[in-house]
């Protein structure tokens, strides 16, 4: 049976991928390809595609996977009744509470009252402390 998946290319941290048409006994990295549909870069999300032979493939019974199905609906590439609509995931936040977003906002404090007890109080335990020690 044939799949169409995406074959990772490009070098490590900046990954590319082909679209490929391959026996589905096949691992992707094999390299042993039936045909090449197209090409996706998934930093600048753009696709070139062949859509005659990706349809071809399509209405002569190839499985596409689930990220190729999302990429041909984008793409414009009319999809057979038979596949299935991948299922869209949805997150669990584990710690909801810990997130930045969900912290309450602290106002801001005014800078001229602090500054002026800042300079208050230093010069009161000046003269505490000429007051507490004896001179002898």
């Amino acid at each position: 049976m044939l799949v169409i998946r995406m074959q990772r290319t490009g070098r490590k941290g900046h990954a590319q991928f082909r679209v490929v048409v391959q026996d589905s006994r096949r691992t992707p990295t094999s390299g042993k390809i039936v045909a090449q549909v197209g090409t996706y870069n998934p930093h600048t999300k753009i696709a070139a595609l062949d859509t005659e032979r990706a349809q071809h493939y399509l209405n002569h019974g190839a499985q596409p996977s689930d990220r190729v199905v999302a990429l041909f609906k984008k793409e414009g590439v009319k999809l057979p009744k038979w596949v299935a609509d991948p299922a869209q995931k949805t997150g669990k936040l584990r710690n909801p509470e810990k997130l930045r977003r969900n912290q309450p906002k602290e106002e801001p404090v005014a800078e001229e009252a602090p500054a002026e007890e800042a300079v208050e109080k230093p010069a009161e335990a000046a003269e505490t402390d000429t007051e507490a020690t004896p001179a002898e």
